[in-house]
């Protein structure tokens, strides 16, 4: 099963948004796709796989004193220099897919110039690739290479046994149907614009996207969502996401009891909270237990290394709020790890689309989670799946609330559904 990269290459599409993502740091109008080939040689095979991810500049690079295009330009380079070199950043000896991943997840973090996220970011499709090349090579799914012992060194010091029993053990059988997610922010008319495609599509969960600035504003306008959403259907679920403009802990806790106060419903409607502070959990040290007592909240762009696992649960963390996009090896890891230490996880897209969009659900098909997976592509480039949508209407068009995976899948990661 051990494989050896031989060859990877890089190439980028550009997507505009058909509407833009605002959130607090920024607003979002058009992105890079790094679409990844990465051929690995198993025993006497080789094989190609594939994997792709935004290039979401607002999200990982969150630096205002630089454009849009100065930072796309940078990580383009970025994944250009890791094709490049892919072989010395997986350790320049064959291993397990999981293992040559995190071998290049400590790789990349070990780099400078970028936040440790972007540099994240820009390794994970060749982390995809990998991992769909060997499963392509052997003729299984990329879920299925735990099911005899491997040894996985990267990743022995943060899981309890054997580290292949415990990715094993947090894979389940697959799953054809998710809970379709639906993306309201702050600029979003809900009785134009939302409401008469959750009548059409049939969402019944829903993320908020807030501004973390004002908890009377934001309380006012999660139970606005929750009020005018619940006349297209009898019951929804919510999340909300500040993308880190909470000042602290308490300002999270305040917006709670205010939203309990003006509308048990919505407040009950609520599942969990994503990130609300600075993602750097380290410098910006709060204490969460009063709020986990509440509503789960999860770490996400806080969550790049597994040395931060244990102080996340010291603060009072929740759980985890996994992206495809920051690896796949270190996203399976970290589930596995989360699960033996109790905590939740949740899976977001990045608003992926294509090869990215199908990882992701499929992870969410093999992995439980609180959510299933956001899949909101569909929702802002529609056009970056277009070759897929004919083929796979029932997964990248959401109907009665859910996306329907295929009954047969191709080996790897899905690479050639």
């Amino acid at each position: 099963m051990d494989a050896k990269v031989i060859i990877a290459d890089v190439r980028f599409v550009e997507h505009e948004f058909v509407h833009p993502l605002v959130i607090s740091s920024g607003t979002i109008s058009c992105l890079s796709e790094a679409q990844a080939e990465v051929v690995v040689r198993v025993g006497d095979v080789e094989a190609a796989g594939r994997g792709s991810s935004y290039l979401s500049d607002l999200w990982a690079w969150p630096d205002g004193s630089l454009s849009h295009a100065e930072k796309d330009r940078r990580l383009r380079s970025l994944c250009h220099e890791i094709a490049v070199h892919l072989g010395t950043l997986c350790g320049d000896e064959a291993a397990h897919p999981l293992e040559l991943g995190m071998r290049l997840h400590e790789s990349v973090c070990r780099g400078d110039g970028l936040p440790v996220l972007a540099r994240l970011m820009c390794a994970s499709p060749f982390d995809a690739a990998i991992h769909d090349a060997v499963g392509i090579a052997l003729q299984v799914s990329a879920y299925d290479l735990y099911n005899r012992p491997v040894s996985l060194p990267s990743i022995e010091d943060y899981l309890e046994g054997s580290a292949c029993r415990a990715i094993k053990a947090v894979i389940g059988r697959p799953r054809r149907r998710l809970k379709a997610w639906y993306l309201v922010g702050m600029r979003d008319d809900l009785r134009s614009q939302v409401v008469p495609l959750m009548r059409q599509a049939g969402y019944r969960c829903i993320k908020i996207k807030l501004l973390g600035r004002d908890n009377k504003t934001d309380v006012a306008r999660t139970v606005e969502v929750f009020r005018e959403l619940t006349t297209a259907t009898r019951s929804i679920e919510l999340s909300v996401d500040t993308n880190e403009a909470n000042p602290d802990s308490a300002s999270v806790l305040d917006y709670l009891c205010r939203l309990r106060e003006a509308d048990p419903q919505a407040f009950d409607a609520l599942k969990y909270l994503e990130q609300p502070t600075h993602r750097d959990i380290l410098a910006h040290h709060h204490d969460w237990h009063a709020v986990s007592r509440m509503k789960p909240v999860l770490l996400d762009e806080g969550l790049t290394s597994l040395d931060l696992l244990d102080e996340a649960m010291a603060q009072g963390w929740s759980g985890l709020a996994l992206k495809t996009c920051k690896g796949h090896s270190f996203a399976l890891t970290a589930a596995a790890a989360a699960r033996q230490r109790g905590m939740a996880v949740a899976l977001q897209d990045l608003t992926n689309p294509g090869l990215a969009f199908i990882h992701a659900a499929l992870f969410a098909s093999r992995v439980r989670t609180i959510n299933d997976v956001e899949l909101n592509s569909p929702q802002f480039t529609p056009a970056a799946n277009a070759a897929w949508e004919r083929r796979l209407p029932e997964l990248f068009r959401p109907r009665h609330g859910v996306h329907r995976l295929p009954k047969m899948i191709p080996p790897g990661l899905g690479s050639a559904l």
